[in-house]
């Protein structure tokens, strides 16, 4: 168990930062330069990486000369360098596509402002090519700024070995300073920045940079590059391909144009590169080469091809409406991925396997298993979770036995996940099955972390799943402590569920196995925290054998 201050992860920003390196001035704008949101990288290569940083400077600034620098070592060699602008059209945001550097190293980079005044140095490690004998990933998602410290982000920023991240969305959220959260917001300080909710371009701007000026955010963009995907709250609540719940067009204006706002802020505030397919902005599907060991292919569902929702995240349909709702789940049109991103998908998978990669993991929003929601009349626990529900909070009952009720029509868990869309989850195993794949999945969204086996409808294991829990967002268990454990007795395919901690996933990738750490934070909301695992999972490579507990 570790212990971990605020003093020890602001210092993981890098007491780089005053390092007296060599740079060359640029021309242009003497404007005075800050570097508040930091630095980031993301979408490494095998000789690159995308580098990210902000010019803090007045509001009616020009653009602004700067430069970029990547060394072999945080005070070693400048191996490449070059200019680059922040222009105040996308709000003195600057992105440089670094190439020309070797595989599987680690790299420190940083900018300079004409005057020479420089970044934080941040760090990120190229993809290797080959025989690679262990990759450790992080996985992350669901970081409500108003719900607590980023202490997981600390936490995460302090591994020794982390090749690279992988974001699966939820970095902002949309609601205001009187939505989700608001109580715990105005005790810790972090009330949302915009106050209200947020819809123009200048709002997700202003969001996006609340979230970047984090310091332990920004500990964990200087510590490795982030492959990153939204999810919906980047645009708003169960957002799919036609409008969002948390969008009414009488009141806040064009679905599309919000969306196309929250696309820009988001590719202008996150080291990632823009889609360059003809599907659009939407199409952020893209794929990454781990060496001989592993792809990495990230998916979209959400703004592409997602049909709408059954009904809301977390809440059933009226009952009047429940056998409807069951038979439109069912229907074989409905979408998530789309023909187009599936065909892709496809193609990744059946060229990893041909290449002769021991693992493929798809980075996926929402979880894939079939969750069936607790029924207590069905549950041989000796009444344990009836006592839980009737210490529930009286304004909480009526949805709870609303929700229970849907379980009992036959209607799942959580409609805004995969299970919402059973036809496209097993077009999707059909993909698996046809290119010999036993996939790892990882979600996010849930706030919850997950290890989970998957099966078609003919009963076969198709895939694994590891899903990871919220950095702050809060989460069913904070109702209902031990839902999790209700889960997994009741479901085939739920191996863990924990529905009450906040943390991360840690995966460690040999060529035999993948084990699943879910690291769980003792608190949100102070410091110093302290770090746990809640559960360790490996999946073995034979195709055949169901998630196993690490001891």
């Amino acid at each position: 168990m570790t212990t971990i201050g605020r003093r020890g992860a602001i210092t993981l920003l890098g007491s780089s930062m005053a390092l007296a390196l060599p740079t060359k001035a640029g021309a242009g704008s003497q404007q005075a330069v800050d570097f508040l949101h930091g630095v980031a990288s993301g979408d490494p290569g095998r000789d690159g990486a995308v580098l990210w940083t902000r010019a803090t400077v007045g509001e009616d600034a020009s653009d602004v000369p700067l430069e970029w620098f990547v060394a072999d070592s945080p005070d070693g060699r400048v191996r490449r360098s070059g200019r680059a602008v922040a222009r105040a059209a996308s709000d003195h945001t600057v992105k440089v596509e670094v190439d020309r550097l070797g595989a599987g190293r680690d790299y420190w980079f940083w900018f300079s402002d004409a005057s020479g005044r420089k970044s934080p140095v941040g760090r990120f490690r190229t993809l290797p090519v080959g025989k690679v004998d262990q990759l450790v990933l992080g996985v992350a998602s669901c970081q409500l700024y108003s719900g607590g410290l980023f202490n997981a982000y600390a936490d995460l920023a302090g591994r020794p070995q982390l090749d690279a991240v992988v974001h699966l969305g939820d970095y902002i959220y949309e609601y205001g300073a009187d939505g989700y959260g608001a109580e715990i917001a105005r005790k810790l300080n972090r009330l949302p920045d915009p106050p209200h909710e947020i819809v123009t371009l200048s709002d997700y701007r202003r969001r996006h940079a609340q979230v970047k000026a984090d310091p332990d955010m920004q500990a964990a963009h200087a510590r490795a590059a982030f492959i990153c995907v939204w999810d919906d709250h980047e645009v708003a609540n169960d957002s799919w391909i036609g409008g969002a719940e948390n969008h009414e067009s009488t009141l806040e204006g064009d679905w599309a144009a919000r969306k196309a706002a929250a696309m820009q802020a988001y590719f202008e505030w996150m080291p990632i590169r823009d889609s360059r397919r003809k599907l659009g902005r939407e199409a952020i599907f893209r794929s990454f080469e781990f060496g001989e060991l592993m792809t990495l292919a990230m998916v979209e569902t959400r703004l592409l091809a997602r049909s709408q929702q059954v009904a809301p995240k977390g809440e059933a349909p009226d009952p009047a409406l429940f056998a409807a709702a069951v038979t439109e789940r069912a229907r074989p049109d409905r979408e998530m991925l789309g023909a187009e991103q599936q065909a892709w998908l496809e193609n990744v998978l059946a060229a990893s396997i041909r290449a002769g990669k021991p693992w493929q993991l798809i980075g996926n929003q929402v979880v894939m298993a079939r969750v069936a929601g607790p029924d207590p009349a069905k549950m041989d626990d000796g009444g344990r979770f009836a006592t839980m529900l009737a210490k529930v909070p009286v304004t909480w009952r009526a949805r709870l036995d609303q929700s229970i009720a849907s379980y009992r029509a036959g209607l799942p868990f959580n409609l805004d996940a995969w299970d919402g869309y059973p036809a496209a989850r097993e077009r999707l195993y059909a993909s698996f099955r046809r290119t010999g794949a036993r996939p790892i999945v990882l979600s996010g969204d849930s706030h919850a972390a997950w290890s989970n086996d998957l099966y078609d409808d003919a009963g076969t294991l198709v895939a694994a799943e590891f899903g990871a829990t919220a950095i702050t967002s809060p989460s069913y268990g904070s109702l209902l402590p031990g839902l999790g454990r209700v889960l997994a007795d009741a479901n085939r395919e739920v191996v863990f569920c924990d529905q009450d901690a906040k943390g991360y996933t840690l995966l460690t990738i040999t060529p035999s196995a993948v084990v699943a750490e879910h690291v769980a934070i003792s608190t949100i909301f102070q410091k110093p925290f302290e770090r746990r695992i809640a559960a360790s999972h490996r999946v073995v490579r034979d195709h055949r054998t169901p998630l196993s507990v690490v001891a």
